[in-house]
């Protein structure tokens, strides 16, 4: 299942958010989305986890959870919209 997380603390990064969804279970990938002119975190980022009762866990213990004073926001990821024609 591919989890979208947002309001991050612009100090977290990969390593971080697969450490804090690690905790819940098998973590395939985490990654913190960066503006690629200045590298700088945007605040949110992308966990994938393969197993999906161990995603949902993870969202729902974390969801509206504290961290470094930010808020966090946890749900199962959209879709991407097609960008076809």
């Amino acid at each position: 299942m591919n989890i979208y997380a947002g309001n991050l603390p612009y100090s977290v990064d990969g390593d971080e958010l697969r450490e804090i969804f690690g905790q819940y279970g098998e973590v395939e990938d985490a990654s913190v989305i960066s503006d690629r002119f200045s590298g700088r975190s945007k605040g949110f980022g992308f966990v994938v986890m393969p197993n999906d009762s161990e995603a949902e866990a993870a969202i729902e213990a974390l969801n509206e959870t504290q961290l470094k004073g930010r808020s966090l926001r946890v749900n199962q990821a959209k879709p991407r919209p097609d960008d076809g024609p």
